[in-house]
């Protein structure tokens, strides 16, 4: 196992050479592809790469391929600028970040309209006890003592 913070900086610098050397591939079936992250195991022997795409679920299938084939040559690349012992081998895993936005943005919007309805419901509410549920008739203090009846009484009886 390697340090946390090393294997932090191998991971961000794969992520900034991948992001680099996708550009200088040639495949005609390579979209508009970003890369968002990569993460490193600690042993340094195999990244993941997380990529979106541009566009819809045939140009995602079609960049996958395209980022499959230049695999080799890419962790080669990656592996002579870490100079590290071995290369890592590269998975390339799609990063589908737009399903999570929408799916954030439908759940926001639920609960906009869940904070509607009880916001309409409480204008008219009223409180269903005493303004102050913890007050009661019996909370009166003896003016010579300061004491609660409860307290002059048991004081009489152990007296």
């Amino acid at each position: 196992m390697s340090d946390p913070a090393k294997t932090r900086r191998h991971a961000e610098r794969i992520r900034e050479l991948v992001a680099s050397l996708v550009r200088e591939i040639k495949d005609p079936r390579l979209g508009m592809v970003t890369i968002t992250d990569a993460r490193i195991t600690g042993d340094l022997r195999e990244a993941t790469v997380f990529y979106t795409v541009l566009g819809d679920p045939t140009e995602q299938a079609s960049t996958a391929a395209a980022l499959e084939s230049a695999k080799g040559m890419l962790r080669t690349r990656v592996g002579h600028a870490l100079k590290l012992r071995h290369s890592p081998s590269l998975t390339f895993v799609l990063d589908n970040v737009q399903t999570h936005v929408k799916e954030i943005d439908d759940l926001l919007t639920e609960a906009r309209t869940r904070d509607q309805a009880v916001q309409k419901i409480a204008v008219g509410a009223q409180y269903a006890g005493d303004a102050d549920p913890y007050k009661s008739d019996d909370d009166e203090v003896d003016e010579e003592t300061g004491d609660s009846p409860e307290r002059v009484g048991a004081r009489e009886d152990h007296g």
